[in-house]
């Protein structure tokens, strides 16, 4: 079977023009990055190196330390880490490209948002949410039905003649991205072409069973009592509209020894109760006084309209996040007020 070219001929030659005098670019990622994010970043800088260009990955905000591991990683400057915030500046600053991927608004990024919005240098956006601001890049290679920015970033170098010469690292963090923004292929992944891309990527020596184990078996031990606790005393489910709402603060996070990422996935839990349609986490953040919203939901539940709604949000059909302010008592009578509102569709 073979892989449907993703870029039209005019988006492949404003690519190519865009790509082909630059020599200082960056990639960006949206803030708490993820799978998909890292993963997508990494393996378009290695596609850019290739080309012989000078490439600094930078993010807002660290990713989960289960991520640590990939390829490459070691080397992303964090901004919101004093020791990095400089390098991360002058490399914007010189930029000639920067590239945006894995987020569809300049505002995903936070702080970094007018920074890269100042910066001389043309922009490129790739990405897979919906509703892209049009106005945030030079060339929009904009895709809401792929699975992953990750599956993006494969099509797009296999059409450019790049996949020949990747990497096995390269490999094993596109595979990664899509195995993460799918939850292992268990939603969003109804395309056939996504497992001939996956066949490939086999082919580059990745070990796909051990990126599984990196990612979702590297638990520490107060992450499993944590989710433990979070699941017997903190969920309260809302069973006449098939939708939960699970609750943690500071406290919590403190008793159980949290670190960046312990909470990830944990939002997906309630739906594996028979005839849940609609989850709704909210964590209080540790760096700033909001409160973090992240919506998960089943079948033909808009939970990106929920968050767009009631979470000054947005994201996907099916996964979605957003913010509220303190406290977090208000928070929850917010996400109790999002449920009665959207009653008729759970």
């Amino acid at each position: 079977m073979e892989i449907t070219p993703i870029l039209s001929g005019a988006e492949m030659l404003q690519l190519m023009s865009l790509l082909r005098d630059v020599k200082h670019v960056v990639t960006l990622g949206h803030r708490g990055p993820d799978g998909d994010a890292m993963g997508a970043n990494l393996a378009w800088a290695d596609y850019l190196r290739r080309l012989g260009k000078q490439v600094t990955v930078i993010m807002p905000n660290p990713c989960p330390d289960f991520l640590r591991w990939l390829p490459g990683a070691q080397n992303v400057l964090f901004f919101s880490q004093d020791d990095h915030r400089e390098t991360a500046l002058d490399a914007i600053r010189r930029a000639d490209l920067i590239c945006l991927l894995d987020f569809n608004a300049l505002h995903r990024m936070q702080e970094l948002a007018p920074i890269v919005e100042k910066a001389k240098a043309r922009r490129l956006m790739i990405d897979h949410h919906e509703n892209p601001d049009t106005t945030c890049a030079d060339l929009i290679i904009s895709r809401p039905g792929a699975c992953s920015t990750c599956e993006l970033v494969f099509r797009i170098v296999y059409q450019l003649g790049g996949f020949d010469q990747m990497p096995r690292g390269a490999a094993a963090c596109i595979y990664c991205g899509m195995m993460t923004d799918t939850g292992g292929f268990s939603y969003a992944s109804n395309n056939p072409e996504i497992f001939i891309i996956i066949a490939h990527l086999l082919t580059k020596g990745i070990d796909k069973d051990k990126i599984n184990r990196n990612v979702n078996n590297s638990w520490s031990d107060h992450r499993l009592r944590f989710w433990a606790y979070i699941i017997n005393e903190k969920l309260t489910f809302h069973r006449a509209h098939k939708a939960a709402i699970l609750t943690i603060t500071r406290e919590d996070m403190k008793r159980f020894r949290y670190i960046r990422g312990d909470s990830e996935g944990l939002v997906n839990e309630p739906l594996k109760v028979r005839g849940m349609r609609l989850s709704i986490s909210l964590r209080e953040d540790t760096e700033k006084d909001v409160v973090r919203v992240s919506v998960r939901s089943v079948d033909d539940f808009p939970a990106n309209r929920l968050a767009e709604e009631f979470f000054n949000g947005g994201g996907h059909f099916n996964a979605a996040g957003g913010e509220l302010p303190f406290p977090l008592e208000e928070a929850v009578k917010t996400a109790e007020r999002a449920i009665a509102a959207y009653a008729d569709k759970l």
